[in-house]
């Protein structure tokens, strides 16, 4: 099968194109904080030659305790967003978790995500396949690799052949996720770029009882090696510039001072690779 290359604002992703990073911190703490992690991560892109994508959630609707912060809401949220568009003219992911939130979110948005947990929900991908955006569809933790043809069926149904995939691990046990790196190849034969989430795959799920816990220290190797695999055609990740104080997935944040190298590592193995853009 061909694979589609996907265009999401200015940024082409997929075969043939230079590796794609999708990146920013969780949650949106503030206009401030996050014009300036995205504007210090578009430089470091550039530097790197790397395509840059900015993410960052309006609203975290799936956490551990209800009383966690879960970012200020879809309104001034997505005011936020179209912000720091304006600002730094950069493409804008977030992610949606209900179909009321869908037209707002897609008139600001350069990305829809659709939320591992909701990567099920039938009438919920439909709807945001049919916004008229790309969309960037993370597969749940409980499903097999090869359970996302149905998922992209459900989106190509609803008339969207502009779809992103994304991997963030598998269920291993309680409280633990495990990343297959067969899953990419998977993947990569529906046809569509394949992302893989380096954070969110080191993350331990209700691992700190009241909140999700993570290993940090583990997001390097796991992204190193999925480019390593050749069918990996951009990398997610939650990047904070202090993760120890983020009100919400500290533990599996990358920081932000780590990113520079992890980018020049992950361009050396592409050319290791011959993938030359």
């Amino acid at each position: 099968m061909t694979a589609r290359v996907v265009k999401v604002g200015g940024v082409s992703v997929g075969r043939g194109q230079p590796l794609t990073l999708i990146a920013g911190p969780d949650v949106i703490e503030g206009e401030k904080h996050l014009l300036r992690h995205a504007e210090r991560m578009a430089k470091m892109c550039a530097q790197a030659g790397v395509s840059y994508i900015v993410k960052c959630s309006y609203d975290k609707a799936n956490r551990t305790s209800g009383g966690a912060y879960r970012g200020p809401g879809a309104a001034k949220g997505l005011a936020i967003l179209k912000k720091v568009k304006k600002t730094l003219g950069l493409p804008i992911l977030s992610d949606v978790h209900c179909r009321e939130e869908v037209k707002a979110a897609a008139e600001v948005l350069d990305i829809l995500q659709i939320p591992a947990f909701l990567s099920r929900q039938t009438d919920f991908v439909k709807a945001v396949a049919r916004a008229g955006k790309p969309i960037n569809i993370k597969k749940g933790q409980f499903l097999a690799p090869w359970d996302m043809k149905h998922v992209i069926e459900k989106a190509e149904a609803a008339g969207n052949r502009a779809i992103l995939v994304t991997e963030r691990g598998a269920s291993f046990g309680y409280n633990n996720l495990v990343s297959d790196m067969r899953s990419l190849q998977v993947m990569a034969g529906f046809g569509y770029p394949v992302i893989f989430d380096g954070t969110h795959s080191v993350q331990l799920p209700g691992g700190l009882g009241h909140a999700s816990g993570g290993q940090r220290e583990f997001v390097p190797t796991l992204v190193r090696a999925a480019v390593a695999t050749g069918f990996c055609d951009g990398i997610f990740l939650e990047v904070h510039e202090d993760p120890e104080q983020a009100p919400c997935d500290g533990p599996n944040m990358l920081r932000l001072a780590d990113l520079p190298k992890l980018l020049d590592q992950l361009q050396a193995i592409r050319a290791a690779l011959g993938i030359s853009a």
